[in-house]
C-alpha cells in the first residue's frame, strides 16, 4: 500500500464514527373532532351569525361552527341558493370568498 492510500482510508473512517443526527419528531397538533352532520342550533347559528358577515369562505365556516370542510362548504352552496351571500369576483377557485348579500 501506497502512502496516499492509507491516508485516504483514516480519513473515511473518522467521518464514519460521528455522531447520527437525531431528527425531532416534529410538533403535534391537536386532532380537531369537527362535526360531519349539522343540527338545529349550527344550522340557526349559520343563519343568523354567518350569513350577515363580511367575509364567507369555507375554512372560516369550519372554524366558527366546528364542522369538517365539506360541511362548510354545504353550507355556502345553501346560503348562496337562499339568496343571503354572494361570491367576491370569479378567479377565486382554491379558496372561494363569498360576503353578505347587499342591495348596493
Amino acid at each position: 500500500m501506497a502512502k496516499g492510500e492509507s491516508d485516504a482510508g483514516k480519513a473515511a473512517n473518522k467521518s464514519g464514527k460521528q455522531k447520527k443526527k437525531k431528527w425531532s419528531k416534529g410538533k403535534v397538533r391537536e386532532k380537531l373532532a369537527n362535526a360531519v352532520l349539522i343540527d338545529k342550533p349550527t344550522y340557526e347559528k349559520l343563519l343568523t351569525e354567518i350569513a350577515k358577515s363580511k367575509l364567507i369562505t369555507a375554512s372560516i365556516i369550519s372554524d366558527r361552527l366546528k364542522v369538517n370542510g365539506s360541511l362548510a362548504r354545504q353550507c355556502i352552496r345553501e346560503l348562496k341558493a337562499k339568496g343571503l351571500i354572494r361570491m367576491v369576483g370569479d378567479h377565486h377557485h382554491a379558496q372561494m370568498i363569498y360576503t353578505r348579500f347587499t342591495n348596493a
